[in-house]
């Protein structure tokens, strides 16, 4: 098969040894991969082949800064890493496509309603799907009625940012936890909070961003991760998330899970999505999953479903060149176990 050219985003973050390997080590052809970041960190070359560092992604400059890359390079595809940059990136397809560049993206759509988890259950409820009892909050005086239309102060609530990512302004307030508890009882990296504090934080801004507040669901932790051609899920697998450290699974087991299957397959129709995508789920009380999220691009725990037999983000390269897409049996009861390899320069 042809060599190709492939441009990863945001090539710096902590899980990129494994979407590199997936690329890398596809058993079927050589891949050139151009990595754009932030930093000019020179590690990065020890698992890509050349660095470009380039602006934010919310950076007027950005696209330009990547079409020159991509032109320079000859880059046949990019993939994305990043929600934030991914409507810019669906904008500036055709000018991607003048340079001879395929960009991994979904719809416009899809990619709003995915990338704002307000607009996601709205979405949902619109079309008959079952959410967990939701409200948006827009100022600190809104926050009493939310909580409460939620179930507080009977049951546990969850407030969160509806457009940030990485478990990035996310906290659970539960009556059931003093301030003395989270302290001396919870790790460092936990999501709980009192309701005094979180009131006491969002009042040092006189805005705040969008938030919403939804029921706390204390079931196990696990994610869809899939790809889709315009609506239709060409493969999947459920990863569970056993051991889980700032949003970033450090160990996680791949089993089956049919009713969150169902779940994908209706969203990702009523999308009319197209691409790699990651559905984050909890269990509910009674054992039936509930969808949190997606992110609407590859995801940091890659490398799981390849070792599992479905290489994601190479599938995804070859369905974009049009190629023949194998038939794929994946194998559950795969484990993996995240450990710290240090980089030197």
């Amino acid at each position: 098969m042809n060599d190709l050219t492939v441009m990863i985003t945001a090539a710096g973050n902590q899980y990129m040894p494994g979407l590199v390997d997936c690329l890398k080590n596809n058993g079927e052809r050589n891949i050139r991969l151009v990595a754009a970041d932030m930093s000019d960190d020179p590690t990065i070359l020890q698992m890509m082949d050349v660095l470009y560092q380039v602006p934010r992604a919310t950076d007027p400059g950005y696209i330009d800064v990547l079409l020159e890359v991509c032109e320079k390079e000859k880059v046949d595809v990019i993939i994305p890493v990043m929600s934030a940059e991914l409507p810019e990136l669906v904008k500036n397809k055709d000018r991607f496509a003048n340079v001879g560049t395929i960009v991994s993206v979904s719809n416009m759509e899809s990619i709003l309603i995915a990338n704002n988890k307000l607009h996601l259950y709205e979405f949902m409820k619109k079309n008959g799907l079952k959410v967990p009892r939701f409200c948006s909050v827009h100022n600190v005086k809104e926050l009493d009625d939310a909580f409460a239309f939620c179930g507080y102060p009977q049951n546990a609530v969850c407030i969160k940012a509806t457009e940030l990512s990485g478990s990035r302004g996310i906290r659970i307030i539960d009556p059931q936890k003093t301030r003395f508890d989270i302290l001396f009882g919870e790790k460092p990296n936990s999501f709980y909070i009192s309701l005094e504090e979180l009131k006491i934080i969002l009042n040092e801004r006189e805005t705040m961003p969008e938030m919403m507040v939804m029921e706390a669901l204390d079931g196990k932790e696990f994610s869809v991760d899939l790809l889709a051609d315009h609506g239709k899920v060409l493969y999947m697998a459920a990863r569970e998330s056993n051991v889980i450290t700032a949003s970033i699974p450090l160990e996680a087991t791949l089993f089956h899970e049919e009713k969150a299957y169902d779940i994908c397959c209706e969203i990702i129709k009523l999308l009319s999505f197209d691409g790699n995508a990651d559905f984050d789920f909890r269990y509910d009380k009674d054992g039936n999953p509930v969808l949190m999220e997606i992110n609407p691009r590859v995801a940091a725990t890659m490398a799981i479903f390849k070792t599992g037999g479905m290489n994601l983000p190479y599938l995804r390269i070859k369905q974009l060149l049009g190629e023949e897409l194998p038939e794929i049996k994946i194998k559950t009861g795969v484990k993996m176990k995240r450990r710290f390899q240090e980089m030197f320069c």
